[in-house]
Order: C-alpha cells, then sequence, then structure tokens
C-alpha cells in the first residue's frame, strides 16, 4: 500500500538584518536570538539546523562566531502547533491588547485538550477567539492552572510574547498570589520549600521529593478561623500542584483537594449548614487571585486580579459566623 505524501510545508516568511558589529566574536545562535527576540531560542536552534537561518547566504553551526556586520537571513515558518478545534465558550477576559490576553478561569474548566477531555477547554475556546493563536506553543498558554484551580492566567498571542513571558517565568519575575483556605488554625505565616517531583508510585500526584525538582511557597495568615486558614500564598516557583502539595507537607491540606486533602475532619459543634457546605465542597478551596507580570513589548508593569469565586465566599462565610458562634459560648 503506498504511503501518503508528506504534508507541504508552509510557506517561509523572509526576513533579515545585519549583525552588530559589536557582536564580533560572539556564537551564531546568540546573536540570532538578539536579533529575532519573539522568538525562542530552540525554535531559532531549529532553523538553524535546517538551513533556514544562513549568516551571509552560507549554512553555518550555531556555535560559529560571527565578525560583524554580517547579513543574516531567517526563512521563518509558523506551522500549525495546536490542531485543537475552536469553540465559542464563555470566558472572562480581565485584560486584552495585541500582545497578551489575561482571563479568568472558573473552576471546573480543563486547560489544555486531553485524554478525557478533547474539547470544552480553556485552549478550545482561546481559538475562538484568536484563530492565530493555533501558531504559537500551547495556543499562547505558558503556565497553567489545575481543572478546579480558578483565578487569572496570562495567554501570549505572539511569539514576541510568547517569549518574553517564558522568560519572565523562569527568572522568577512574576508575581502570583493565590488565596488558600486549609484545614487547620494556623498562628504564622511562613515559607515551604522543598523540591516537588512525580509521586514514585502514583502517576497522578506529585510529592515532596529529596531528588525533586527546587520549589519555594510563601504563605501568610489573611483570615483565622476556628478550625481552618484562609492563606494568602506567594509563588516563587511554579511546579504542578505546588501549592497543594507544600500544604499536604505541612499538614494543612487544602480544603476539598480530592488528591491531596485526605478526610475529611469537621470542627467540634459546627452547625448543620457548615457541615453540608463541607461535605458538599468537592474541589481544592484554591484560587489565582493576582498576576503581575511586565507587559512582553510595553515593559510596563500589568496587575490583574480576578474577584474570590462565590463557592470560596460562601464557604469563608460559614466558617467566620461558625468562629464568632463559637466564640461567643466560650468554646474552641
Amino acid at each position: 500500500m503506498p504511503s501518503s505524501p508528506a504534508p507541504e510545508r508552509a510557506q517561509p516568511e523572509q526576513r533579515s538584518a545585519r549583525v552588530p558589529e559589536a557582536d564580533a566574536g560572539r556564537r551564531f545562535d546568540a546573536v540570532l536570538a538578539g536579533l529575532f527576540p519573539e522568538f525562542s531560542r530552540s525554535r531559532l536552534a531549529e532553523w538553524i539546523k535546517a538551513g533556514d537561518a544562513l549568516l551571509d547566504g552560507a549554512r553555518v553551526r550555531p556555535r560559529d562566531p560571527v565578525r560583524g556586520g554580517e547579513e543574516v537571513t531567517l526563512a521563518v515558518v509558523l506551522d500549525t502547533q495546536t490542531e485543537a478545534e475552536p469553540q465559542d465558550l464563555p470566558l472572562t477576559i480581565l485584560h486584552e491588547d495585541a500582545d497578551v490576553f489575561v482571563i479568568d478561569k472558573p473552576a471546573g474548566l480543563v486547560v489544555h485538550p486531553g485524554a478525557g477531555n478533547p474539547d470544552g477547554t480553556l485552549v478550545n475556546a482561546l481559538l475562538f477567539r484568536d484563530p492565530a493563536l493555533a501558531a504559537l506553543p500551547r495556543a499562547g498558554i505558558v503556565h497553567r492552572l489545575d481543572k478546579d484551580t480558578s483565578g487569572v492566567m496570562v495567554v501570549a498571542r505572539t511569539l514576541q510574547a510568547h517569549a518574553a513571558l517564558v522568560e519572565q517565568l523562569s527568572a522568577r519575575a512574576v508575581h502570583r498570589q493565590y488565596l488558600a483556605i486549609v484545614v487547620g488554625a494556623l498562628v504564622s505565616g511562613g515559607t515551604a520549600h522543598a523540591a516537588i517531583d512525580r509521586h514514585p508510585r502514583d502517576r497522578l500526584r506529585m510529592a515532596v521529593r529529596d531528588d525533586g525538582r527546587d520549589a519555594v511557597t510563601h504563605y501568610r495568615l489573611r483570615e483565622r478561623f476556628r478550625a481552618h486558614t484562609a492563606l494568602e500564598c506567594r509563588l516563587e516557583t511554579g511546579r504542578t500542584h505546588q501549592i497543594r502539595v507544600h500544604m499536604a507537607h505541612l499538614k494543612h491540606p487544602i480544603l476539598g483537594d480530592p488528591l491531596y486533602g485526605g478526610s475529611l475532619r469537621l470542627p467540634r459543634g459546627a452547625s448543620e449548614e457548615l457541615i453540608a457546605a463541607l461535605r458538599g465542597f468537592r474541589r481544592q478551596a484554591l484560587h489565582a487571585e493576582t498576576l503581575e507580570f511586565i507587559h512582553p513589548l510595553g515593559g510596563e508593569p500589568l496587575r490583574c486580579s480576578a474577584p474570590v469565586p462565590a463557592d470560596m465566599l460562601e464557604l469563608m462565610r460559614l466558617l467566620r459566623e461558625d468562629s464568632a458562634a463559637q466564640a461567643g459560648t466560650g468554646r474552641r
């Protein structure tokens, strides 16, 4: 049976630039990254290897030095990176310009299509709003939130914005602040500095491991209840399930967390209303409240906040009333 013909390669867009004299002696790949900052280094490396990046019309190796003054030509090929179908799904946009979207993701919305979630995801919604995102890695998504975590996410709309945001995240220059309701009445804030990697037996979970990747979460008290605490958490790193794993490691798991929360613990003497609310809260009580970063092209700080969702507000109201009622009776 004859094999299917290979798909046609997208028509390249030709770009050119002159190597600055001050760059004499530097590696070609480093100079190329400086001349075309809108593209990631990995993508530029692929184009060098494929012969799509030339120095004075000749193929060179990434490590070859430049003299200064040469002409660089780049055949830009932006193949489709995301195959998901666009879908008209509701999106709450907190900020929008030509370079970025900042959205308020609701709890329950999966970010990327995958096994069990082929559509109805954030990626599908983004592609409907801006079809050009299909040419960007992961449709412009540079960081993610778990399905049942709500709150702020930034999405790049151009390759240059994508590269700049990834660099800011790698440099730990993006401020990410979360609200978490955890089990137990903490008396002070602190810092969880414990490496995280995949759980050795359960592949759905992450775990604190000595051989894991560095992970740092700062937390401080926002409101203390009788048997729970509302914490303001700030990510210094961005590992998968980081806050959830760190708080469980500290023996104060996030309320409602199906993976790390353990069995339900009810405050002694709690009202029926509070008990029903605690039993009915079936997601981790975690909300990405504020995101602050440097605009990838404008250079100005951009700060966006998403309102605390109704289910967490109601839960905090009941916990607050429970604390007040028990304080009035002299019980803890």
